[in-house]
C-alpha cells in the first residue's frame, strides 16, 4: 500500500523550486496561482534568501504550491492513504480533493498571514531535541513551560516557547538528548500562542467549498483516518493551535498496511522519519524532478500489485 505525504515548514530552501519550473507548464500554474494568491511564488521559489523565505506567509504558500507543482508532475497516482505535516495537511486536502488547488492556495495564504501576526505579539520558536525518550523529553518540557508542538516519532519531539523558554532548554537539555536544533521558522507553531489566528482561519473556512475525500486521509490531531470533509477542514482550523502528532500518523500508516511512501517535494524530513520508525517500507522524496523517475516506478510497482 503507498502513501503519500507532503512535508511542513522549515523543509524549504533557497531556489528548490528553481528546476521543477523547467517542467511543461509548471511556470505558467506557479505564476497564475501567484497572481491569485497576491504573493509572487516564483520569486520566493527561486530567488529569494532563506531569511525571506522563512517569513511565515511567504513558506506556506510556498510549500504548498510546491507540492502540488510536484504531485502534478508524478502523473497519475492513486494513494491507499495520503497526509501532511502542519501545513502539508492542505496539501494533502487538495490531492484528495477535500479542496480545489486555488481553494487551498488561498486558504494557506491567510493561514500564513493569520499565523505571521500570531507570531508578532511575543518573539518565539521551535527547536528539534535529537535523542531522548518521551517519557524524560515530556516533562522536562513542561517543567519549563515549553509545548511539543511536534511529536514527530521515530524519536524527534519538536518543542515550542517563547525565545527565553528555548533559551532555557539549550542550557538544560532533558536527559539523553544530545543537541538542540532551531528550526527554520519564525513563531511557536502548534501552541497556545497561535490562538488569534484560528479566529481568523475559522472565518475563511466559512466560504470554502468542500467534499468527502476521495482517498483516505490520516489526520495530524491524532493520527485517525476522517472520511468528513468538513471534519478535515474544522481540523485544519483548530490545527495551528494543537500539537502535530505525526507519530500517530505514522503508526496509523502502519495499521493499514503501508508499504512504500512518497514525499512530495520539497521531500527528505518525512521519508527520514518512515526509514527509522517504518522499517522496511521503501520511501522516494521529491526533492528535484531527477527524483519523479524512481518516485512513478515505485508507484507503478504498488499500482500493479
Amino acid at each position: 500500500m503507498l502513501v503519500l505525504v507532503a512535508p511542513g515548514q522549515g523543509a524549504q530552501t533557497p531556489g528548490f523550486l528553481t528546476p521543477w519550473l523547467d517542467l511543461p507548464g509548471a511556470a505558467d500554474r506557479l505564476a497564475a496561482w501567484s497572481d491569485a494568491i497576491g504573493l509572487d511564488l516564483v520569486h520566493y521559489g527561486t530567488q529569494a534568501d532563506a531569511d525571506a523565505i522563512r517569513d511565515t506567509a511567504v513558506a506556506q504558500p510556498l510549500l504548498v504550491a510546491a507540492g502540488l507543482l510536484s504531485a502534478s508532475a508524478l502523473g497519475e497516482v492513486s494513494p491507499g492513504a495520503v497526509a501532511g505535516h502542519s501545513v502539508g495537511e492542505i496539501t494533502a486536502t487538495a490531492f484528495a480533493g477535500v479542496l480545489s488547488e486555488e481553494a487551498a492556495l488561498g486558504f494557506v495564504r491567510k493561514r500564513g498571514l493569520g499565523m505571521a501576526e500570531a507570531a508578532a505579539v511575543t518573539p518565539t520558536g521551535m527547536a528539534a531535541l535529537l535523542g531522548g525518550a518521551p517519557a524524560d523529553v515530556l516533562p522536562h518540557l513542561e517543567k519549563l513551560g515549553l509545548t511539543p508542538a511536534n511529536v514527530n516519532g521515530a524519536g524527534q519531539i519538536v518543542a515550542a516557547g517563547t525565545a527565553e523558554q528555548l533559551a532555557a532548554l539549550e542550557a538544560d537539555k532533558p536527559e539523553g538528548v544530545r543537541r538542540v536544533v532551531a528550526l527554520k521558522v519564525a513563531g511557536a507553531f502548534h501552541t497556545h500562542h497561535m490562538k488569534p489566528a484560528v479566529a481568523a482561519l475559522d472565518e475563511a473556512a466559512k466560504s470554502l467549498t468542500v467534499a468527502d475525500p476521495k482517498v483516505t486521509y490520516v489526520s495530524n490531531a491524532d493520527g485517525k483516518t476522517v472520511a468528513s470533509g468538513q471534519d478535515i477542514v474544522a481540523r485544519l482550523v483548530n490545527q495551528v493551535s494543537n500539537p502535530v502528532r505525526w507519530d500517530l500518523c505514522m503508526e496509523t500508516f502502519t495499521e493499514l498496511g503501508a508499504t512504500a511512501l512518497v514525499e512530495l517535494c520539497p521531500g527528505g524530513t518525512l521519508t527520514g522519519l518512515a526509514k527509522r520508525a517504518m522499517p522496511g517500507v521503501k520511501t522516494v522524496a521529491l526533492k528535484t524532478p531527477a527524483d519523479l523517475d524512481a518516485a512513478r516506478a515505485l508507484i507503478a510497482e504498488h499500482a500493479s500489485a
